[in-house]
């Protein structure tokens, strides 16, 4: 059976190539875009090249940063406008195949198997696509040229910036088997840390793993993993347009100060709560559980989670059900520095519990409030109406 030809496309410091393609001189000055100091949120999202070579690193916290590089210049992220170059980037991928599947809004992967005919070989491909892009928008891509998603991904990783990286049947086993275990897509922190107490330390030390001992060590997953490693991946590219099933939907906010006592922490979590449950209504989905991670002031960080008997989209519902598990597994007096709110375990919005009479009318009546809410705010902005104990608030609360 023939090979696929599959691209994988990642967008170069994406954010902070956007900002320079904005602003031209910014290519020549060390840049980063970086979250808000004043709310505590002072971590860098993004840096260009220059500042790269000054040691600057994603996720580090900006005082870090400008140690290293005292001229950093720092600008706010635009999602909306990062989101806006995306869709320009994935609108030339359409041009060579309607088999685009994004990753993340910097990266996507295109199988061209069927388009060799009129733009030549996956490399040739790649380059032109790598041309255009620079061109019209003004920013630079890696690509991944390889038989299957998963080296295509490791490909566009290998080299950058402004690189093709083709992983063919010939060569795989030089270029990806001497690589770190962990830079496997999908390989997490823990995975990663199993798997090399274990000695398994390399792609080809898990590609020459026995099965059962990985089982053992991973689970299935780890079945999965040696699949990846040793080229067997068949999974293939989606269509343009088509949405991944959502597995989870999550807010987390760090706060401007700590949250100190139960009343901080309802302000903090009624914002996060009502904040995923328009997103369930949006897109039709109740959740049957939900997940609450709390951070503290030394950056440690707690997971507890509950199923709840009846699937909802409602805030109110979250809100009791997270104010639930921190007040019983968090003391008031200790100081939260982040929470996230998550709701997953999902089922179609029409599907709900048994109910009395009086609940099913009370549930009506909260949803059709929150609705009301919902429409309200999409007409005038989500500032138009608000909570009344986040007005004027000092939590860094929008």
């Amino acid at each position: 059976m023939k090979d696929r030809i599959i691209l994988h496309s990642d967008c170069n410091n994406f954010f902070a190539s956007v900002e320079c393609a904005e602003n031209p001189l910014l290519w020549e000055v060390p840049l980063a875009v970086a979250g808000d100091p004043e709310r505590r949120r002072g971590i860098i999202l993004a840096k260009n090249e220059i500042a790269k070579r000054y040691g600057v690193k994603t996720a580090e916290p900006i005082w870090q940063a400008l140690k290293k590089c005292p001229d950093l210049v720092i600008v706010p992220p635009r999602h909306k406008l990062y989101e806006e170059y995306s869709e320009r980037i994935n609108k030339i991928y359409a041009d060579f195949t309607d088999l685009v599947e994004r990753f993340s809004i910097d990266e996507s992967w295109l199988d061209v198997t069927g388009s060799t005919k009129l733009f030549g070989d996956g490399k040739q491909i790649a380059d032109t696509i790598r041309s255009r892009i620079k061109k019209e928008i003004g920013i630079t891509v890696s690509v991944g040229v390889s038989f299957n998603k998963i080296f295509a991904k490791m490909g566009s990783d290998y080299k950058k910036p402004d690189a093709t990286t083709v992983i063919s049947r010939e060569n795989y086993k030089e270029i990806i088997y001497p690589l770190p275990v962990s830079s496997m897509i999908f390989i997490g922190k823990r995975a990663g840390e199993k798997l090399y107490k274990a000695n398994i330390r390399t792609v080809g030390d898990l590609a020459a793993s026995d099965d059962a001992f990985t089982e053992k060590l991973l689970g299935k997953t780890g079945l999965v993993l040696l699949e990846y490693a040793r080229g067997e991946d068949k999974s293939p590219v989606a269509k343009i347009g088509y949405e991944r099933e959502i597995k989870s939907i999550g807010k987390g906010l760090t706060f401007s100060r700590n949250l100190v006592g139960i009343e901080d922490i309802r302000k903090g979590l009624s914002v996060l709560c009502e904040y995923i449950a328009v997103k369930m209504r949006e897109k039709g989905l109740k959740c049957t559980v939900v997940t609450v991670h709390i951070k503290d002031t030394n950056f440690k960080t707690i997971s507890r989670q509950k199923h709840i008997d009846k699937p909802t989209y409602l805030a109110k519902e979250i809100f009791e059900t997270a104010e639930e598990l921190i007040t019983s597994n968090w003391s008031m007096k200790k100081p939260i520095r982040m929470i996230t709110v998550t709701g997953s375990g999902f089922v179609s919005g029409s599907v709900g519990g048994q109910m009395s009479l009086f609940e099913d009318a009370e549930e009506q009546k909260e949803e059709n409030l929150e609705r009301a809410i919902d429409k309200i705010r999409k007409t005038y902005g989500k500032n138009s109406i608000k909570k009344a104990n986040i007005i004027n608030n000092d939590l860094g609360i929008d």
